[in-house]
């Protein structure tokens, strides 16, 4: 017998199966609602504590952060969402419609992760009108990062719902 074909009978390199998608999925959203805006959240933390020259780095990198959004969004945001609309449509339809489990999985990776990525274009968008300081920016940066941690909570427990139905429904004995 070759040990490759024994390696494979004995690891399932299915999607939902394998621990390298849901390693990569548990990254993904820790890193996601680590980073707010751009912003790491301990760097958030500690201009709330300190002050002082924490508070001046936080306006400056949010600023930064911010107007990089929105001039990528201005500059190729049409091309963007032209070209995101047919990549999640293509794979939706590879995934729903044609049953590919790769698809999948990239489709539930990809489309919370547009979501976020929307939100954080509008949160940057409220972020640049209204120029909050101090407590005011703390609290959009919060509030922009528990509702992502939301939106990854619903997108893992379906993904793994999702997961476990596909684990189910292709193993062996079904």
């Amino acid at each position: 017998m070759n040990w490759t074909n024994t390696l494979f009978e004995v690891i399932d390199m299915r999607s939902f199966s394998n621990l390298w998608f849901w390693i990569a999925l548990a990254v993904v959203w820790s890193s996601v609602s680590h980073w707010v805006l751009g912003v790491p959240f301990d760097m958030i933390q500690k201009a709330r504590k300190i002050g002082g020259q924490a508070e001046v780095d936080l306006h400056d990198m949010v600023r930064i952060n911010v107007n990089r959004l929105l001039y990528i969004g201005q500059v190729s945001g049409l091309v963007l969402l032209a070209f995101l609309s047919f990549f999640l449509t293509s794979l939706g339809i590879m995934a729903f419609f044609y049953d590919v489990e790769f698809a999948q999985a990239v489709f539930l990776l990809a489309f919370p992760m547009t979501l976020v990525g929307a939100f954080s274009l509008s949160t940057a968008k409220v972020i640049a009108e209204q120029q909050p300081e101090g407590e005011a920016l703390y609290a959009r940066l919060s509030k922009h990062r528990v509702i992502t941690q939301f939106i990854g909570m619903i997108s893992i427990f379906i993904t793994a719902m999702f997961g476990m139905y596909q684990n189910l429904a292709v193993g062996p004995g079904f």
